[in-house]
């Protein structure tokens, strides 16, 4: 009763958690989303619900500058994907004695590129949708992987996934839905496409393969390892692939 402020970053807080939050503990939640390199951004107490809990805020100081753009560096229309690009007076205009990085990680008129795939709410908030290496290209469309495991993580069997890009032949690139289930629980490939079909995802985005994990990996700073998920199914696919031809 004694909590007033809860504030979670460093990954994005799933909306279902989110109001979990809310429901249980009260209206103590804050979502902030920022980098070492400058940006900070936050939810504001006095946000609606619905942009306290689907949003991860937005700017904090009026100088703050930013622009959403496509892959071919256009800005995209409000609550379309792109990758947030930013500058501003606490952001960094350039790594200490990196000139060959700092082409590649700032535009010509200085702002920097977070990597980060993002919405603009209508409230002028962010939605964070993963980094832009998390981007499936599916034969040319591309999908979110923080989208996809949005979805299944409202699945009653499932206690975490993760989604990540399997190189394909023909596609390109598929998405392998890896899933933790909750104890005791089962879960098949069929029983997942149904699920998500049921919550009107559109077919293409829907994974092409699912593999059950007892735990997902994670990084040092306890993040999920999706480069170490993105190797294990190119080795299984490979071990796949020698077996056909062997």
């Amino acid at each position: 009763s004694s909590l007033k402020s809860l504030a979670v970053g460093g990954a994005r807080l799933n909306p279902e958690t989110a109001r979990r939050v809310l429901e249980e503990i009260g209206p103590v939640l804050t979502q902030v989303y920022g980098m070492a390199e400058g940006l900070c951004c936050t939810t504001r107490p006095d946000d609606p619900e619905e942009v306290i809990v689907e949003t991860q805020g937005r700017p904090v100081s009026e100088g703050d500058e930013f622009k959403i753009i496509d892959d071919q560096s256009n800005e995209v229309a409000p609550g379309e994907l792109g990758e947030l690009i930013t500058r501003g007076p606490y952001t960094i205009r350039g790594y200490y004695k990196a000139p060959q990085h700092n082409r590649t990680a700032f535009t010509p008129d200085g702002f920097y590129r977070t990597g980060d795939m993002v919405r603009l709410h209508p409230s002028g908030n962010f939605i964070i949708e993963g980094r832009s290496k998390d981007l499936i290209n599916r034969g040319g469309e591309k999908i979110s992987a923080e989208e996809i495991e949005n979805l299944i993580i409202t699945h009653p069997a499932v206690l975490n996934t993760a989604v990540v890009a399997m190189p394909d032949p023909v596609m390109g690139e598929r998405a392998c839905a890896y899933v933790v289930l909750r104890h005791g629980a089962s879960l098949d490939f069929a029983q997942l496409c149904r699920f998500l079909e049921q919550k009107r995802i559109a077919r293409f985005k829907l994974p092409e393969r699912l593999e059950l994990i007892e735990a997902l990996p994670v990084t040092a700073v306890g993040k999920i390892s999706k480069k170490d998920l993105r190797e294990d199914i190119k080795r299984k696919l490979q071990q796949q692939h020698s077996k056909l031809i062997g």
